[in-house]
């Protein structure tokens, strides 16, 4: 009887013990589950968190150069709003609504340039003020541009400008794309206006870069003048003050008498590149830190 009481108490503590290991198996598993939960809540929060991060990021960078180059009028706080960039329109903004900036600068500033003013223009006819039959002076263009009450008014009056102010040295003296036609007759205006007609130039097709950056190329190109001494020294002092550079790298110069000069050259002319804005794209993944 005894022995019957003990197996029987051997066996409830036995099942009971099984009844405790499962209970903690059980609790160990839920656990478990909660924590790979818990962890991977905290992982995409602070995914989500990076994201956001970049994207207001982003956002700024945009609104810094929309507001830096002058396509809109300041937001009314630090980044634009979609009411602000749907209501703006480029080329109906005035200058003197956007201080400051990159068009300002260039519309205002640059524009205006006595210096760059200063290099002798031909005379277009679009760049002829009716009421005087001269060139427009700076104030008169800035005076039709002030006046300018719609967008293609505001358009026509800004195209005046780049085409008949200071502007229109920049590309003449380093332009923004190879044009070798345009090149050679900058070249042979020079040669015209020194008293001489050229009697061979030409590009020899190379372009390289110039060293001084990954936007600047070079144009070689080869000339030849045989002239007199003074027709030929006109020639190189006019070269030396041309608004575009010609860079002579190596010139032969023979006396084929009767005081006549035979000048060989080999000269280098440079461009840019068209300077572009380039969007990046950039990853985020799970688990990564930010940075």
């Amino acid at each position: 009887m005894a022995r019957e009481i003990a197996f029987t108490k051997i066996a409830k503590i036995t099942q009971a013990q099984q009844y405790m290991l499962l209970a903690v198996l059980g609790a160990s598993i839920v656990l478990g589950v909660a924590l790979a939960i818990i962890i991977h809540a905290i992982n995409q929060i602070s995914f989500n968190s990076n994201v956001i991060a970049e994207e207001e990021k982003t956002i700024v960078q945009y609104s810094d150069a929309i507001k830096n180059i002058g396509v809109c009028t300041k937001p009314k706080g630090t980044i634009y709003t979609d009411d602000e960039l749907k209501k703006c329109n480029p080329d109906s903004i005035s200058v003197s609504s956007v201080p400051g900036t990159l068009r300002s600068n260039i519309l205002m500033n640059l524009a205006s340039n006595e210096a760059l003013n200063s290099v002798p223009k031909e005379a277009s006819s679009s760049c002829i003020n009716p009421a005087t039959g001269k060139n427009f002076t700076y104030e008169e263009l800035e005076a039709n541009y002030d006046k300018a009450d719609d967008t293609a008014s505001l358009v026509a009056a800004s195209e005046l400008i780049q085409s008949c102010s200071a502007l229109r040295v920049i590309p003449d003296a380093l332009p923004a794309f190879k044009n070798e036609e345009a090149l050679l007759a900058s070249l042979n205006k020079v040669f015209l206006d020194s008293g001489w007609k050229p009697e061979s130039l030409s590009p020899t097709g190379d372009v390289t870069s110039a060293g001084f950056g990954t936007n600047l190329n070079a144009i070689s190109l080869r000339l030849s003048v045989e002239a007199d001494a003074a027709i030929t020294k006109t020639v190189l002092d006019n070269v030396e003050r041309s608004i575009r550079e010609f860079n002579i790298n190596r010139a032969t110069i023979e006396w084929s008498g009767a005081n006549s000069i035979t000048l060989q050259a080999q000269a280098t002319a440079y461009y840019m590149n068209p300077s572009t804005l380039s969007e990046v794209t950039k990853t985020i993944k799970p688990g990564e830190t930010k940075k």
